[in-house]
């Protein structure tokens, strides 16, 4: 029985990696024990949640059954034990039963971080299971998951199979056994490609980033492999415009400008700025514009002024990709859109259509009108009957003849 570990304490809040490490320490212990025994069913398994576990009945369910065996006790959720509970839980530890195996799941955190320090100073055997968050992490993953199945695969078959799944840990580790299973030698992008080509993890941002940049075919995949997997069309079209937004932000400064600077300016990240540049490319204001307004109808008909999210969405990428690289729009003559407070978008309340204009076809007009919602300008004639009551409250405005107020002379 030297290969049976009495109490196995696995903590994290990744599921995947908590419900392989539980099967693992569940098969080890079964292993064990059924050697031991020889009856080679590994004793009786208990599977319970640690909230349901009443005092005294650890030692019942630990405890020999008259047809010997052994048993392997589960504890999920270790964390939502009673204060007796965890007491005896740590008791248990230190003197653990000799054909008994305890497997416990902790989530982690600050909620009963006593009990995980109390078990691992009673020589529990711990497996931490962390969230796996950054790219690099779940890169390391696919990786391992490759050494696991004793196959080598290439940095570019590994960027390949996250781009085609997503961060999926369950899935990525699926795709890497069938990878494994249905192909020899070593995996490459090109083989991940004929089986997984189309799977990416759609997004809104992805979806924009192919717009802006005109490749139709890439954003209107993207678009429906978003819709596919439940991405909801309204944060679909709030990417399109942060993405039509940055072209005329980014593109209205200097540049020779720090991208740093200009990031805290626009609320961008740095790598963003650079990227935007790149997108810039092939863009004039005219077509910026004209975006502005497709995008703005777009988010009109998403939330309820159209019959069909999906063919507004659809309608608004053809528009961004066709304005790209275009000075005129559709019509012939260059359209500019006025704002409105709706829907925090841009909205086409307007259009002022005619020859360019010295201050409407720069980057410097766009800027100023690509930050919504705005106040709708007053109008000369109110601006100019306004300052005159001011001037009349002061007393300012006199006669040019006599220097008298108006209508103290006669």
């Amino acid at each position: 029985m030297s290969n049976l570990v009495p109490v196995t304490l696995i903590v994290g809040e990744e599921e995947f990696l908590v419900d392989r490490a539980l099967r693992e320490a569940v098969a080890q212990a079964k292993e064990a024990l059924s050697g031991v025994s020889g009856s080679g069913d590994g004793g009786d398994l208990h599977d319970l949640e640690a909230s349901a576990l009443g005092q005294g009945e650890l030692a019942a369910l630990t405890s020999p059954s008259l047809f010997g065996g052994g048993a392997v006790v589960v504890l999920r959720n270790a964390q939502n034990a009673g204060k007796e509970i965890a007491v005896e839980l740590a008791r248990y530890a230190k003197s653990p039963a000799p054909d008994a195996a305890v497997v416990l799941t902790h989530a982690g955190g600050a909620k009963g971080k006593a009990l995980v320090t109390d078990l691992a100073k009673a020589g529990a055997r711990t497996v931490d299971c962390p969230k796996l968050t950054r790219a690099s992490e779940r890169t390391d993953f696919v990786r391992n998951e490759f050494r696991r199945v004793g196959r080598q695969a290439d940095a570019e078959a590994v960027r390949a199979l996250l781009d085609a799944i997503g961060g999926d840990l369950r899935e990525l580790a699926s795709a890497v056994d069938q990878l494994a299973s249905d192909t020899d030698g070593r995996i490459n992008a090109a083989t991940v490609a004929r089986y997984y080509r189309g799977r990416a993890e759609a997004t809104g941002f992805s979806v924009a980033d192919h717009a802006v940049e005109g490749r139709l075919n890439e954003a209107l995949e993207q678009l429906r492999w978003a819709l596919a997997t439940g991405t909801s069309p309204v944060l679909i079209t709030s990417a399109l415009a942060t993405g039509v937004r940055l072209l005329g932000r980014v593109g209205a400064a200097s540049r020779n400008a720090n991208p740093n600077a200009l990031a805290a300016e626009v609320g961008a990240p740095p790598w963003k700025i650079d990227r935007v540049r790149q997108q810039l490319r092939g863009w004039h204001p005219d077509g910026v514009a004209s975006a502005l307004q497709a995008v703005a109808e777009a988010d009109a008909q998403v939330k309820g002024g159209g019959v069909s999210p999906e063919y507004a969405l659809e309608r608004a990428i053809r528009q961004i990709v066709t304005y790209r690289a275009a000075r005129l729009s559709p019509g012939g003559r260059p359209s500019y859109p006025r704002m409105s407070a709706r829907s925090g978008l841009i909205a086409k309340t307007a259009t002022v259509s005619g020859p360019p204009q010295a201050d409407k076809s720069c980057w410097p007009w766009l800027l100023r009108h690509a930050n919504a919602p705005v106040r709708p300008r007053r109008t000369a004639r109110g601006k100019t009957q306004k300052a005159r009551r001011r001037r009349d409250r002061r007393g300012a405005w006199r006669s040019p003849t006599c220097g008298s107020r108006p209508g103290s002379c006669g």
